[in-house]
């Protein structure tokens, strides 16, 4: 059993028809009820090292499988001496499931009786149980589950704490959108046999407090729909780029920064002194009406000539361009210039604006595959809901997942979708998308990406903190990406954004209170004195 976060290694995430078709194997492997008792006994050792003094729980059952894992915990833990109090919601299981199983050990081992969902929370507890919901929950809960939901959150505000059975009940499994009003907030979560990527992006993070994983003791026969990833993905690139003594700044690129207009100079700034700090060798600002003067205190930048638009593209073809930092409409004109020629290009804020309300800048973008031209996007949910033509943020919060893989589908690059538990989906994306491609009038039932070979091409990040909720924070991570990118020119997007935003993130987790941008490039660096 682990702590899931933080984490120093990738972990494979499976969605929900994955999950089950691992579940369905591994019961294949066993005489009948081994899985669910292995899965009850491991929320018991959690719920006894959790609260080691405890002397009273509640359990809240469901009348699924997850249920049945609330119900064998509960017989553990009377075993050990505690006081339990169980509530079952729901009809009766079936004869002879699992869950009927877990129901008869209860009454027969432990003595202990099902009560009926009480009208109001019942005696105060040490600790609650949350065996409600499992992955099967698809639209929001009614009536007794809705109650027992509503009764365990009063229990939490009163003092308890709450452990979820496998995700909070009421949270898609495969999105972290909550399904309505009565949804589980707990303090602790344990995903069980595999991990759900609704646990780790948009508001599982949050909804599902102290995540842990107990795999029972099975082996993967199923192939990971995504990755979950760590500060591993830091230590790797350090690793593979490391510097050689004869280096010099020649050898690790060039960046150009294209914003910064009149009163939003600050965006393009964070921007070029985070490419900078990631070890571009040369850095350029290319500010719309740029008067030529020095940027303190970042004496190193230079200023990118506007007539050098105008020279041959091939003079500037193999750097790094980060376009939209703080440009606003001025940076239109160099943005499409750039579009059809510049080898590696990171598109963030005022630039993905530009891309989303132009037709010509959007094929563009599109065609940049065809010519064998990079392009990473950075879009935080509004930018990528005006990319998609959806109404607002809350479309891309709902299917943070699949809203990354449709803009990558439709612009052929590579997609971070930035917020809680980040999004990295990449291009030769295979899938079908629940929040449709506006652009092909394709729409269905969400499938997690992978690649046509096979291997997933989708990422959610580990790292990172409410610490970044600041402004400019978003302008350090196109800066980052850019500069990491100028000196590994053979990496692909994908694992270069993985690379990129994980770092973003860990430089965040020890700072406590909201992160200056300035200072979290400062905090970046730090990460670059660690490596071997």
């Amino acid at each position: 059993m682990h702590p899931l976060l933080p984490t120093t290694r990738d972990w494979p995430l499976h969605d929900a028809a994955a999950s089950r078709r691992q579940e369905a194997a591994a019961l294949g492997r066993h005489p009948a009820h081994t899985l669910i008792e292995r899965a009850g006994l491991a929320v018991a050792r959690l719920a006894l090292a959790l609260a080691p003094h405890a002397q009273r729980a509640v359990v809240f059952a469901g009348p699924g499988n997850n249920g049945g894992d609330g119900l064998i915990a509960a017989r553990h833990l009377a075993l050990q001496g505690w006081t339990v109090d169980v509530i079952h919601v729901g009809p009766s299981a079936t004869d002879g499931s699992d869950a009927d199983h877990a129901l008869k050990r209860l009454q027969v081992g432990a003595g202990i009786q099902c009560s009926a969902l009480p009208s109001a929370p019942p005696t105060r507890a040490d600790l609650v149980i949350d065996a409600l919901l499992g992955l099967g929950a698809s639209r929001p809960a009614e009536g007794d589950i809705a109650a027992a939901i509503r009764l365990l959150r009063a229990m939490r505000a009163d003092g308890a704490l709450v452990l979820a059975v496998d995700l909070p009940s009421g949270l898609h499994a495969n999105t972290g959108r909550p399904l309505g009003h009565d949804t589980v907030h707990a303090d602790h979560t344990l995903s069980l046999l595999t991990l759900k990527p609704g646990l780790l992006t948009g508001e599982g993070r949050d909804r599902c407090g102290q995540l842990w994983f107990d795999d029972l003791g099975e082996r993967s026969t199923e192939p990971a729909s995504a990755q979950l990833i760590g500060r591993s993905r830091i230590l790797d690139w350090q690793q593979a780029y490391a510097r050689a003594a004869t280096s010099h700044k020649g050898r690790h690129g060039d960046v150009v920064v294209l914003g910064g207009a009149p009163h939003m100079r600050g965006a393009a700034w964070l921007a070029a002194s985070a490419a900078l700090t990631a070890g571009a060798g040369r850095v350029y600002a290319a500010l719309p009406e740029d008067d030529g003067q020095p940027w303190p205190p970042r004496p190193e930048l230079m200023h990118w000539d506007p007539k050098r638009w105008d020279e041959p593209a091939t003079s500037w073809r193999d750097g790094v361009a980060v376009c939209g930092c703080g440009g606003g409409t001025a940076i239109a004109p160099p943005l499409s210039r750039l579009l059809p020629h510049v080898a590696r290009l990171v598109l963030d804020a005022d630039a993905l604006n530009l891309v989303a309300a132009d037709p010509a800048l959007q094929a563009a973008v599109v065609g940049r595959a065809r010519l064998g031209l990079r392009t990473v996007m950075t879009p935080h949910p509004l930018e990528a809901a005006r990319l998609l033509g959806l109404p607002g943020a809350a479309e891309v919060q709902a299917d943070r997942i699949a809203a990354a893989q449709a803009l990558a589908r439709r612009f052929q690059c590579c997609v971070v979708v930035k917020g809680s538990g980040s999004v990295i989906a990449a291009d030769g994306l295979d899938i079908t998308s629940s929040l449709g491609d506006r652009s092909h009038g394709h729409a269905g039932a969400m499938t997690l990406g992978e690649t046509r070979d096979g291997s997933p091409q989708l990422a959610i990040n580990s790292t990172g903190s409410s610490a970044l909720s600041t402004a400019g924070t978003g302008d350090v991570l196109a800066g980052w990406i850019g500069g990491l990118w100028a000196q590994a020119l053979d990496i692909s997007p994908f694992e270069l954004a993985c690379a990129a935003v994980a770092w973003h993130g860990a430089a965040a987790e020890s700072h406590h209170g909201p992160l200056l941008a300035a200072d979290l490039v400062a905090a970046m660096a730090r990460l670059h004195e660690r490596a071997p």
